[in-house]
Parts: C-alpha cells; structure tokens; sequence
C-alpha cells in the first residue's frame, strides 16, 4: 500500500478536459469548507483576540479569560461572534484558494522548477499563504473593523455599510489595504512553517509508522492516510510552530488595518513604524506578544480542523 505521502496529491489526469475542472472546483470546495470549520471553531476566541491586540479601551485592562467573561455579560452571547459573518464571507475564498494553490504550487515548484524534498512544502505554503490574502484582504479588514466594535459605541451598522465608509473615508481602494505588507511579510513564514510541518510530519509517520498512524483512504483503498486523530495532532503542531514564528507581526497588521478606528491610528502607517510604536509603549510581553497565550489556545485546534476537513474532504470529493 502507498502512503499519500510518496504519491502526488492530484489524481491522474484524464485526457477529457472536463475532468481537470471537475478537480479543480473539487480542490477549491475541499478547501472552503475546511477554512469554515476551522474558523467557526475559534470565532468567540477570534474575537477576544482582535479586542485584546488592538488595546480596544472597553477592555484592554482584561486577560484572555477576564475578556471571555466579560463579552457576553456586555454585548450579550452573540458578541463573542461579532465580524464571524463578515468573516465566514471572506473564509471559504480564502481555504480554497490557500488549499488549492498549494497544491498548485508544489506541484510547479517539483515537477516544472526541479525543486523537490522538505523545501518544496515550505515554498509553496508560503506562496499558497500570500496568494491567499492578496484574494481575500479587503474582506479580511471589513472582518477586523466589525470585531472591534463593541455594544453602544458602533462606527459601521454592518458589512455594506463597513465597504461603503471605509471606501469615502479612507482614501477609496487604498482604504482596503491598510497593514498587506506586514500582512504579506508575516504570512510567509506563518503559512509555510504550517504546510511544511504537517507535511513533514504526516510524511515522517506514514513512513516510519504506517500501521500505527495510518489507514486505508476511503476513497481509494490503495492510499494511505493518517488517522483522525493523528491528524488533528500534526495540525495543532504545525499551527502552534507556525504561530509562534509569525505573532508580532500579526499584531502589527492588526493595528494597521484598524486604522482611524484607532486612538493613536497616526502611529500605525508602516510595519516598523508600527513594530516600534507598540515595543516602545507597550513592551514584548504586553505589547508585541499580548494575547499569545490566546493564540495558542486558537491556532491549535484551527489548525487541527483546517487540516483534518480537508483531509476528509478530499476524501470524500474523490480527490487522493
């Protein structure tokens, strides 16, 4: 039997053409619904996340816990899911077009440039990352901005509203854009580290422990795939590494993209302004890394289900 890993992800390609689009949209579909998952798991922690990082003022004196609490008895239950709409619009594009473009990626990468082995999983996540959030930004900001308000002091009624002021008030298309650099710069490591490690990895355990960690694919008997629950360990792992690697400047984006929203906006206009102004003000622990611990908590299993969905998804699209 042939572990998934040894063999190319994509299936034989047919000489009908109609075939190599059915995948592609299969590719596409597999991805979406793991990036819904993964992030409809985390929204409530998602939230705190943002309102933690960008010092919201209603807040900022609490913890990750402190904060869990404190939302509900606020804004009521539903305000731990506040932007997760505005999030789930910009989510599926983004799983499938990360997903999918990884695929694509490595596969140019080891067939067309020659480059194969361990690196070829971190190029392509990295390049699947920013292809990704390059797609999906603006929605990624309108996301942002909507977390951010809290009851009673509301600066955008909704996500039309949102696009709508953003655009006449902050400098049109350019307003959608605010933080892609560090966005971009901290995507790279933060979405190859994550690729290459589950990939590393699951590779190393179908190998070395086929039996152990591995079992028929549903959907083609003659591959082997990890189990469930070794799956979601692989995903954790690699999205608590990843995360690791990459926060300061997930901090610094978030602060951009918030923009006017902001007291001391002015200091925020370019990553180093911004990774100086909160080191300076707010120190390491409490500035560049607040809410890690949170992000630990998040990543964890929004990594392990993003990963295990769309292992099973490609199952059952028929895509191993």
């Amino acid at each position: 039997m042939t572990s998934e890993a040894a063999v190319s992800t994509r299936p034989t390609m047919s000489s009908t053409p109609s075939k190599g689009d059915y995948h592609w949209v299969r590719s596409f579909v597999a991805g979406g619904v793991a990036g819904c998952c993964a992030k409809t798991t985390i929204a409530p922690l998602d939230r705190v996340k943002i309102l933690l990082q960008a010092q919201n003022p209603h807040y900022k004196h609490l913890g990750v816990i402190s904060t869990l609490r404190a939302v509900p008895k606020k804004e009521g239950i539903l305000g731990l899911y506040k932007g997760n709409g505005a999030m789930m619009v910009r989510i599926f594009p983004y799983g499938a077009i990360q997903f999918m473009a990884f695929d694509k990626y490595k596969k140019l990468l080891s067939k067309q440039i020659g480059i194969s082995g361990h690196i070829h999983r971190l190029m392509a996540g990295s390049m699947a990352g920013m292809t990704a959030v390059i797609c999906t930004y603006p929605l990624d900001v309108i996301r942002a901005r909507l977390a951010f308000q809290v009851k009673g002091d509301h600066r955008y009624t909704g996500i039309a509203n949102a696009f709508h002021t953003i655009y006449l008030k902050e400098g049109g298309v350019l307003g959608f854009y605010r933080g892609l650099t560090p966005t971009l710069i901290g995507m790279a490591p933060y979405a190859g580290l994550s690729f290459f490690t589950f990939g590393t990895l699951k590779s190393l355990g179908l190998k070395h422990f086929p039996e152990l960690l591995g079992r028929p694919s549903s959907d083609n008997p003659n591959v082997l795939i990890l189990k469930t629950h070794v799956n979601l360990l692989c995903g954790g792992v690699a999205g608590a590494i990843a995360q690791t690697a990459s926060y300061p400047l997930d901090v610094a984006r978030r602060r951009m993209q918030l923009g006017a929203v902001l007291p001391d906006s002015e200091k925020c206009v370019s990553l180093i302004k911004t990774l100086k102004y909160v080191y300076n003000t707010f120190g390491v622990k409490k500035g560049l890394y607040r809410g890690l611990s949170l992000n630990y908590i998040r990543c964890v299993p929004s990594q392990a289900v993003a990963f295990t969905t769309y292992e099973f998804m490609k199952q059952v699209l028929h895509l191993n």
